[in-house]
């Protein structure tokens, strides 16, 4: 897999637009959109900025070595992004799984936080 297409693989996968990262990357659209499709030839800086935004380490990023799985981090939570000889629909559902796991521990994170919140009240009393 290119580097190209995984910048656009990740971004997708964490549900950032391309005006997103354009806007952190402050160009255009255009400018970014070239990116994904390997219209430019990036330089390391600019890759070192991207990893940033992704959050994923830059060999993490530039590694073309295609094994099939591609590690993506979600605040310190690892989870691994199947593309391999896939077709283009079971990337998308990968993607939503993927996206549905991380809806999931959200949804978990803020039960706890309710309960966190709700030992702190009585506590105060």
């Amino acid at each position: 897999m290119s580097v190209n297409e995984k910048i656009r693989l990740i971004r997708e996968s964490k549900g950032l637009t391309q005006e997103d990262v354009a806007k952190k990357l402050d160009i255009s659209v255009n400018s970014y959109g070239d990116i994904e499709r390997g219209n430019t030839n990036l330089k390391l800086n600019r890759l070192e900025q991207i990893a940033k935004i992704l959050e994923i380490s830059l060999p993490e990023l530039i590694d073309t070595n295609d094994k099939g799985i591609l590690n993506i981090n979600f605040k310190n939570k690892q989870r691994d992004v199947y593309f391999g000889s896939s077709t283009e629909l079971e990337k998308q559902q990968l993607i939503i799984e993927l996206k549905d796991k991380e809806l999931a521990m959200k949804d978990r994170e803020n039960e706890n936080l309710k309960e966190i919140i709700a030992l702190l009240k009585r506590e105060s009393v």
